[in-house]
């Protein structure tokens, strides 16, 4: 009986999982600030804020787990630590706690940076003709554009 052989990754599918693994790693960071500034944000928005924030980070601790369950689906192991995350994310830690609304800035911006990251994602599923990450990704810029929107509302 022939000997079964590890399939090489192809460049395309590689690609997605790297891209799959910055996503990762944004929108965990971006559960992780966000969880943060609902445990601790104060003010004249606190109940409006405690309410978003919660319903953003839920939303969010789902997400990590689709996307890491998508590289886990593409034959990789997902990235699972912060140090790892720490290295992957483009969204920072945020720096003491800052007022309600620099929180509010932060969060927009931070969405603005997982709405690029899954545009990357996109980007490469769609040349790897991967059309299951395609999705994954055209869902998570929808859910980031609309939690920066319904944020940015707050600042007007």
């Amino acid at each position: 009986m022939p000997k079964k052989t590890k399939k090489a990754k192809s460049h395309g599918t590689s690609a997605v999982v790297r891209a799959s693994s910055r996503l990762l790693a944004d929108s965990y960071t971006l559960y992780l600030k966000t969880h943060n500034y609902h445990w601790n944000v104060t003010g004249p928005m606190f109940t409006t804020l405690h309410g978003l924030f919660m319903t953003q980070y839920t939303e969010l601790s789902l997400a990590v787990d689709e996307i890491a369950e998508r590289i886990r689906t593409l034959g990789e192991m997902a990235p699972g630590s912060y140090a790892e995350f720490a290295k992957l994310s483009h969204v920072s830690d945020p720096r003491g706690v800052p007022k309600a609304v620099e929180m509010i800035r932060e969060l927009v911006a931070d969405n603005g940076i997982v709405v690029e990251a899954a545009q990357a994602l996109f980007e490469a599923a769609d040349a790897a003709g991967d059309q299951a990450s395609a999705d994954l990704a055209t869902r998570r810029m929808d859910v980031a554009q609309k939690n920066a929107w319904m944020l940015r509302s707050h600042l007007e």
